[in-house]
C-alpha cells in the first residue's frame, strides 16, 4: 500500500512521498485559476471547479477564494453555495449534501496529525472523512474538524467550532459546538429571529 492508498483508507501516512506533492501542486495550480478568473465569467469558474474536485452537482456556486489540498477528495451535492475564503482540507474525504450553504471564512478539515511528538515530527499524518448532510447552513468563521458528521437540515452558529457529530434538524453553535434546540415549523414563519416573512413574499 502506497502513501496516497493510505491517506485515502484512513491510515497514518507521510505527505511527501509517492506523489502526494505533486497532487498538491497541480491542485494549487488550477486553484490559481480558478481563484483569479473574471468574475463574470461563470462558466469557465464553473469548468474549472468541476475539474479541481471529485464529485460536483448541479447548480452549484462558490465564491473565490476558495483553498482545498487535493481537490479530488471533495464531493458536492446540487445546489451547493460557499461564500468568499471557504477552505477544505481534503487529505480525507468531504461528503456535503445537496442545498447546503456555507458562510465566509469557515473550514472544514478531513486531515490531522498525532497528538504525541514524536510520530508527528516524523511527518505522520491522516485523513479522516468528514460529511456535512443536505439542507445545512454553516455560519461565518465556523471550524469543522476531521471525522464530523452533521445531519440534515442543520443550523450551525457562526464561530463555531465543531467537534463532535450534530443530529438531523438541530441548531447547534458554540465552541465546542452543541446543540442548542431543533428546528420547527414554528421557524417557517420567519427569516431572522422573530421578524415574519412579509404576507405573499414566501410561498413554503
Amino acid at each position: 500500500m502506497n502513501e496516497h492508498e493510505k491517506m485515502l483508507a484512513g491510515l497514518p501516512y507521510h505527505a511527501y512521498r509517492d506523489g502526494l506533492p505533486e497532487m498538491r501542486m497541480a491542485c494549487k495550480i488550477r486553484l490559481r485559476q480558478f481563484n483569479t478568473c473574471p468574475p463574470e465569467d461563470l462558466k469557465e469558474q464553473d469548468r474549472l471547479i468541476r475539474e479541481i474536485m471529485g464529485s460536483v452537482g448541479e447548480h452549484i456556486e462558490i465564491f473565490p477564494p476558495f483553498y482545498c489540498d487535493y481537490g479530488k477528495n471533495i464531493h458536492i451535492g446540487d445546489g451547493f453555495f460557499a461564500s468568499y475564503n471557504c477552505t477544505m482540507v481534503d487529505c480525507g474525504p468531504i461528503i456535503i449534501g445537496d442545498n447546503t450553504m456555507i458562510a465566509a471564512n469557515v473550514t472544514i478539515t478531513a486531515a490531522g496529525h498525532p497528538i504525541h511528538p514524536e510520530p508527528r515530527t516524523q511527518g505522520y499524518e491522516y485523513g479522516i472523512e468528514t460529511v456535512i448532510g443536505s439542507r445545512v447552513w454553516i455560519g461565518a468563521n465556523v471550524v469543522v474538524n476531521p471525522g464530523v458528521h452533521i445531519g440534515d437540515d442543520v443550523v450551525i452558529g457562526s464561530g463555531s467550532v465543531v467537534t463532535k457529530d450534530i443530529p438531523s434538524g438541530v441548531v447547534a453553535a458554540g465552541n465546542p459546538c452543541r446543540v442548542l434546540r431543533e428546528v420547527t415549523e414554528e421557524d417557517k414563519k420567519y427569516y431572522f429571529k422573530k421578524r415574519p416573512f412579509p404576507e405573499g413574499s414566501y410561498m413554503g
